[in-house]
């Protein structure tokens, strides 16, 4: 293989490199707040029933150069979040007649996260080792945009062509976009580990609130569960095709995977607990490599692959599942493009691990769905146009990129350069996904969600990790990996079940918070600093038309003619899970569970409140 000069190069990375660091300039830069210190020195209150709460720390506060606007919490730390959240709607108003406050104002570069923490009822109890950077790296790397473009785009070809790729995944885009901007808005507003979980249990009606949240933790968690073994069998699955490309001779076997797969996870196990103190700087690392590598995979396929004629790549829809309309085969097409998007949400899953969470975390989802679909849209435009569809749906290999790639560098070193650049990727995306399913796990878990939760809460005291919760995720993969030696079409399954587990997830959360807005005051609802205004009805609207028709089709078979091997698994996967969560309901959880647990108590709300450093609204 050899590469030439050309001046396209040379200008390509000189003219996009003072924007990509003005760009990360312009996130990463401390946003300058005002603090406020407050001293409570009267409470006055007209109704007799308020005596047994006690005044808990403010959730917002306004300052300007003439007014102070203060919205303080009446509850009680023994009542669950559902119950102190409906009684301070219920009472606030009618029960509070005057609150006297001391202010002093300065200027602090970050937010206080302990005290937004403390509002919902939970202690500190990780460190705050994550910013931005390392946010977004952590999500870009484990939704793998131009990765999972090139070891997946043989199931959106079979069903849609490559027209089918350049129409669907913009819309997805779109579908996906619109789910980021509501999530961002609640992570916002309720910066908590639990993510989806915790936005229902607070923003549901309260008769519904125990129940509805626990069916979506544990949706949710399962989906997680579901997405680490996936990754970590597409990684060890990519190996040994690798190894096969380069040595024919090599007869491949189910269980050689399988044994790859267990390395992954092992090295997964280390990263998230031996290196955790460095974890972040190991993903903005990761980060780094994931754009070098879209780089090279964009020179490489540019100036070197042969080119397919326009007409081929934008008039030519494929029905390769034999469905009674095209435009059913390209909506079934389009799940593989949905599946790559999932893992939006992993910056609220990390929420108590990064610093100025509330701000951060809105600002990493959207740019990370944005960096997904430039770097993703492109790779897909490349290979539609750098490649035979004939040769893709005819290949020998699991994963077509590889002859590909045999074909534009006529070298098997050059190929398994660019192919190992795909796996290591894809291994960081699998610590990635093991750290994000795991605080998901820790957080259901302390609110008695699951089963065994007394251990798996449980947070080592010297490193501050969820080891347990590192562990049952762990095993949970290598048990799912013994899948995969029976069955092929069942673990595939596990990528379906990942679409239906985050969208039926977000359509729940999304609801509640569409009722809430729709039922509540604009002025009573604690907004965060990140807020959809006006926009916020539409867009939630919008989001979940497109969340129910990817739900819908993330259970459909990819062929008409099903049998056993074709059928989409996933569906009955799906129905276990929910099957599995009533059976511990029925059994213990409606006993156990009642929404997130209050861990602080009133003596420590009240240091909190006094010590000031509230965030603005």
């Amino acid at each position: 293989m050899r590469l030439v000069y050309h001046p396209f190069i040379s200008g390509l990375f000189s003219q996009s490199s003072p924007i990509i660091l003005a760009w990360l300039r312009t996130f990463c830069k401390p946003q300058k707040q005002k603090a406020v210190t407050l001293s409570v020195s009267s409470l006055t209150v007209s109704d007799a029933s308020v005596e047994r709460h006690t005044l808990s720390p403010c959730l917002s506060l306004k300052v300007d150069s003439t007014s102070l606007s203060i919205d303080c919490r009446i509850g009680n730390p023994e009542d669950t979040m559902a119950e102190r959240n409906n009684y301070q709607r219920s009472k606030l108003d009618s029960s509070v007649d005057t609150v006297d406050v001391e202010v002093s104002s300065g200027s602090r570069s970050k937010t206080s996260d302990e005290q937004t923490l403390a509002h919902f009822g939970k202690r500190q109890r990780f460190r705050r080792n994550f910013n931005f950077l390392s946010v977004v790296g952590l999500t870009s790397t484990l939704m793998l945009s131009w990765e999972g473009a090139l070891a997946g785009f043989q199931a959106v070809l079979f069903n849609g062509g490559p027209t089918g790729i350049i129409t669907t995944f913009p819309i997805v885009f779109a579908g996906v976009f619109m789910q980021t901007l509501v999530m961002a808005e609640m992570s916002s507003m309720i910066p908590l580990s639990g993510g989806q979980y915790n936005w229902v249990a607070i923003l549901s009606p309260p008769r519904f609130s125990n129940f509805l949240s626990y069916v979506t933790g544990w949706i949710i968690t399962i989906a997680w569960q579901a997405a680490v073994a996936a990754l970590s069998w597409l990684a060890s699955n990519m190996i040994v095709s690798l190894a096969s490309f380069n040595y024919p001779d090599y007869g491949v076997q189910h269980w050689h995977a399988t044994l790859i797969f267990y390395a992954i996870i092992v090295l997964g196990i280390l990263v998230n607990t031996y290196l955790g103190r460095i974890f972040p700087t190991l993903e903005s690392f990761a980060f780094l490599i994931h754009c070098i590598g879209f780089f090279v995979i964009l020179v490489v396929m540019v100036y070197l692959a042969p080119k397919t004629p326009s007409k081929e790549v934008f008039d030519n829809y494929i029905n390769g599942g034999g469905f009674s309309t095209t435009a059913q085969s390209v909506f079934v097409g389009s799940i593989p493009v949905a599946f790559g998007f999932n893992g939006i949400d992993a910056a609220a899953h990390i929420a108590e691990e990064i610093e100025n969470a509330t701000r951060v975390i809105p600002k990493a989802m959207i740019a990370s769905i944005v960096l997904y679909f430039l770097m993703g849209y492109t790779v897909c435009i490349l290979v539609v146009f750098c490649s035979r569809v004939e040769d893709v749906l005819t290949d020998s290999f699991s994963f077509p990129i590889i002859t590909i790639f045999g074909n534009i560098t006529d070298s098997k070193s050059g190929t398994s350069a660019l192919v190992s650049l795909i796996i290591l990727v894809l291994i960081c995306g699998v610590c990635g996904l093991l750290a994000t399913a795991s605080r998901m796990l820790w957080a259901f878990a302390r609110e008695d969600g699951v089963p065994f939760s007394s251990y798996i809460s449980r947070i080592e005291p010297r490193t501050q990790l969820p080891i347990f919760s590192i562990g049952v995720t762990s095993a949970l993969s290598l048990l799912l990996a013994l899948i995969g030696l029976g069955s092929e079409a069942a673990f595939n399954a596990l990528s379906g079940l990942t679409v239906a587990g985050f969208y039926s997830a977000f359509i729940v959360s999304a609801s509640t918070m569409l009722w809430r807005r729709c039922t509540t005051p604009t002025a009573n609802i604690p907004w965060g600093p990140f807020r959809l205004g006006k926009a916020g009805v539409p867009v939630t609207l919008a989001a979940l038309a497109y969340s129910v028709v990817g739900l819908v089709f993330s259970f459909w078979p990819p062929v008409a003619q099903v049998d056993a091997k074709s059928f989409n698994w996933s569906l009955v996967v799906y129905l276990g899970v929910l099957t599995g969560a009533m059976g511990w309901w029925g059994v213990r959880a409606r006993k156990t569970y009642k929404g997130p647990k209050m861990e602080i108590s009133s003596q420590q709300w009240l240091e909190l409140f006094e010590r000031g450093d509230w965030r603005e609204s």
